[in-house]
């Protein structure tokens, strides 16, 4: 089993940033795909990027790219979350997954999830 712990959402002006972080416990992932989705109100859910836990090779959806920048960290199992010129629409659960390598960006995929963290873009 694997357990996921999200942390660092919270309210935040538009423009700024946030540093989301996932805690990684149970079983080892050398061979996982750690995704980070989000769910807006009324909304399905949506990859926003991906990174492999062995080479670290990343992939972000289109809305994000150049925004935000996830990493891992083997030492510490973490996977993070940077986000930076944060906008309304980023406003959103923000939730840590782990998968298969051939999970890639689809939500159904994903094995294990996190309890989610919310984070709020307002003035």
């Amino acid at each position: 089993q694997v357990q996921l712990v999200e942390s660092g959402g919270g309210l935040v002006q538009p423009g700024g940033s946030l540093r989301l972080s996932c805690a990684v416990s149970g079983r080892t992932l050398s061979s996982y795909t750690m995704g980070w989705f989000r769910q807006a109100p009324g909304q399905e859910r949506e990859f926003v990027a991906r990174i492999t836990w062995s080479g670290g090779s990343t992939f972000y959806s289109d809305s994000v790219k150049g925004r935000f920048a996830i990493s891992r960290d083997g030492a510490k199992n973490t996977v993070s979350l940077q986000m930076n010129s944060l906008k309304p629409e980023d406003t959103a659960v923000y939730y840590c997954a782990a998968g298969p390598r051939a999970a890639l960006g689809y939500a159904a995929r994903y094995s294990y999830w996190g309890q989610g963290t919310r984070v709020t873009v307002s003035s």
